[in-house]
């Protein structure tokens, strides 16, 4: 066995309390690096792509609060254990596919284009079921919130949970300020929402219940970062004089599916033209938008990636993305 001087020993032992000290001097800087950011984990269908009928995200501030956004189909139920703590939840619009009028029984379940959405959430919704087992508040805005106060009363929760904020207003909830600004698509209450006999009447009558204009939604995180979350809509001029001239958007969560929001070039042009954040999430593609997690050649997705001037990162389903106050990917994101 090799013996060590003492002025050996004295060095190796000055040697290690150095990386030691380096170690601790650089610890704080990492970690105050990592509690500044915004986190984004997708809940898709299908673990680590990029599917079909994915919508939902939830965001983490820094401080620890976390929203759920547009929770859609590929949630497996209040008990998908993906979800953890939800303190907010919004809903762009009361299309099934954003509210939650079905879901997943378990993930991966189906195909990646096609996802087994097999459950009914009806009449409450996925977002109203969830919102009352985590005990969450609804942010909306529209005619939205007077239903949600019904719902969430009906199914046991606490009605003056539905929180209002409407165009112009906003609200600010453990430490996240949120507005609505405005989208242009419809907003329709499906008779299977309604229930019982009215919602029978509805559905014979071929009508929908008015639940006011859909919304996007502007969020600013305790880090300063402000994020733009589109909703389903065409190109509209708020877009430039609302969202990019006084919000100041440095990331954007931008739909991209076509036929019933942005088409793929459509959306690349707000980004370039209109808002011209930091970087993108796209969202809603209605398509298999990648295999292996590497986006599909010939995709709506691809077309949109080669025409976006910024960043775009996919929502991989639960592979969490964390975002500086700039609109940066620090960490999580898979270069395209």
């Amino acid at each position: 066995m090799q013996r060590l001087t003492v002025r050996q020993l004295a060095r190796s032992d000055n040697f290690a309390r150095a990386i030691l000290l380096g170690m601790l001097c650089l610890a704080p800087v990492s970690m105050a690096k990592a509690a500044d950011t915004v986190k984004v984990t997708p809940l898709g269908s299908h673990d680590g792509e990029f599917c079909g009928r994915d919508r939902a995200l939830v965001f983490e501030d820094p401080n620890g609060t976390r929203v759920l956004y547009d929770v859609g189909q590929t949630v497996a139920g209040v008990g998908d254990k993906r979800l953890g703590e939800i303190d907010l939840v919004l809903v762009s619009h009361m299309h099934g596919d954003h509210v939650g009028d079905r879901h997943v029984k378990a993930a991966n379940a189906g195909t990646c284009a096609q996802p087994a959405v097999s459950e009914s959430a009806l009449p409450e919704t996925l977002s109203v079921k969830i919102a009352v087992a985590r005990k969450a508040r609804i942010i909306t805005g529209s005619e939205m919130p007077k239903f949600f106060s019904a719902k969430l009363k009906s199914a046991g929760g606490n009605a003056e949970d539905a929180v209002l904020v409407r165009f112009g207003g906003s609200v600010t909830e453990k430490g996240i300020t949120f507005t609505t600004v405005p989208a242009t698509h419809s907003n329709g209450i499906a008779p299977g929402m309604i229930g019982g006999s009215l919602g029978e009447s509805m559905e014979a009558a071929g009508v929908t219940a008015y639940a006011g204009p859909p919304t996007g939604y502007v969020m600013t995180f305790s880090n300063g970062l402000v994020v733009y979350l589109s909703g389903d809509t065409g190109i509209t001029a708020e877009q430039k004089t609302t969202v990019a001239a006084h919000y100041k958007p440095q990331l954007v969560v931008m739909n991209i599916g076509d036929t019933y929001t942005t088409g793929p070039k459509e959306a690349a042009y707000v980004i370039n033209e209109l808002i011209q954040p930091g970087s993108v999430i796209a969202s809603h593609a209605n398509e298999a938008a990648t295999e292996n997690g590497l986006v599909r050649a010939g995709s709506k997705t691809q077309s949109f990636i080669e025409h976006s001037n910024v960043p775009v990162h996919l929502p991989l389903s639960g592979r969490t993305m964390s975002f500086d106050k700039t609109g940066k990917c620090v960490d999580g994101c898979q270069k395209q």
